[in-house]
């Protein structure tokens, strides 16, 4: 797991290292969950957000107020699933390293 902001990545590429760790985390979990054999009523939203956040991983740095709304999308289907715990534990560190968003006002 990247540690600083200031890495970079070995490969030598110009990405984001926030953006490669966000990614391994999610393709993490997204096997984690399609291996667990138990059924749960809110698999197909958790699938679903996974996938969202895969495809923000792609396009350079996601938007901030998006990776949160689908981190606590993936945390309410899946947070009382012990097994996944790790998993969407890496996901929300990941998603942190973005940094906090905007406050609104009010």
């Amino acid at each position: 797991m990247l540690r600083s902001l200031g890495q970079r990545p070995v490969t030598g590429s110009d990405e984001d290292p926030r953006v490669a760790e966000l990614r391994t985390a999610v393709s993490r979990l997204r096997r984690e969950l399609a291996a667990h054999p138990a059924e749960f009523p809110d698999r197909v939203i958790a699938e679903d957000e996974l996938a969202a956040l895969a495809a923000m991983t792609i396009d350079g740095v996601p938007e901030i107020p998006r990776l949160r709304r689908s981190l606590l999308l993936i945390a309410g289907a899946i947070g009382s699933v012990s097994a996944l715990a790790r998993g969407l534990t890496d996901v929300r560190n990941a998603v942190d390293l973005f940094g906090q968003p905007p406050r609104g006002r009010g």
